[in-house]
């Protein structure tokens, strides 16, 4: 056997690098609370409507400010013509509030997981996700990338047959791609998260592009002004 053969036979047998089937390999296990601002870069409500009715909602606010902790907590302060929106999820539980208007809402999600909005959205990943809520089914490493995909639904008893497909980086652990999936299977949108940055240990991404099936680029939005663990009081998620 000549030396070319011989190289290529080891090629050939070398086995690939191990990768890891398990969800809870890919979470950021450092975060605990995170404070940032969303800045709308684009917003096309033509083409957001085809995701949904109301999809393009989020998408009227310049900037929203945003404050996550860990499990299952959100809030949101923004403005809109000069009035001001609270919105905060606790749980399964959620609080919309605007005062100019005396908007009070409360709504419980419980039995519609699919609703729930969750860190999720922003392209990370943590362990809470798995253990309360999602289900995580490995597919495999994509071969175009150094990614990894995973399968995310609910439950069979919470009847919500929504789901999402979920492109992950094994090394900075965050989402780069998410497919949206509708109760009937059917894709509603695709997000892509980009340039992340490393805050206090905690990769975020900075950049998220969400296009509708169509493939048409209906919005992007960029974070910034990234405050990491800083001890959020669980009395900013409180719904009273």
């Amino acid at each position: 056997m000549n030396l070319f053969a011989t190289l290529s036979a080891s090629l050939f047998i070398a086995p690939s690098p191990q990768v890891s089937q398990r969800i809870e390999d890919y979470v950021q296990n450092n975060l605990q609370d995170a404070s940032f601002k969303t800045a709308i870069v684009k917003s096309d409500q033509r083409e957001l409507r085809k995701i949904s009715d109301d999809f393009g909602q989020n998408y009227r606010f310049e900037s929203i400010l945003i404050k996550i902790k860990e499990p299952f907590k959100l809030r949101l302060e923004t403005e809109l013509n000069d009035a001001k929106i609270l919105y905060i999820i606790n749980g399964p539980n959620i609080l919309a509030r605007i005062p100019s208007i005396r908007i009070n809402s409360r709504q419980n999600l419980a039995s519609k997981p699919g609703r729930r909005q969750t860190i999720m959205d922003f392209g990370v990943l943590t362990k809470s996700l798995f253990t309360d809520l999602f289900e995580a089914k490995f597919v495999r490493k994509d071969r175009a990338t150094v990614d990894v995909f995973f399968d995310l639904t609910f439950p069979a008893k919470l009847d919500d047959t929504s789901r999402h497909r979920v492109w992950i980086d094994p090394e900075k652990k965050i989402v780069t791609k998410r497919e949206w999936y509708g109760q009937r299977g059917n894709q509603r949108a695709t997000f892509l998260y980009e340039s992340p940055v490393l805050v206090d240990g905690v990769w975020f991404p900075t950049k998220v592009t969400v296009k509708n099936v169509e493939n048409k680029v209906a919005g992007i939005s960029k974070y910034e002004a990234f405050k990491i663990n800083t001890g959020l009081e669980d009395s900013l998620f409180d719904l009273k």
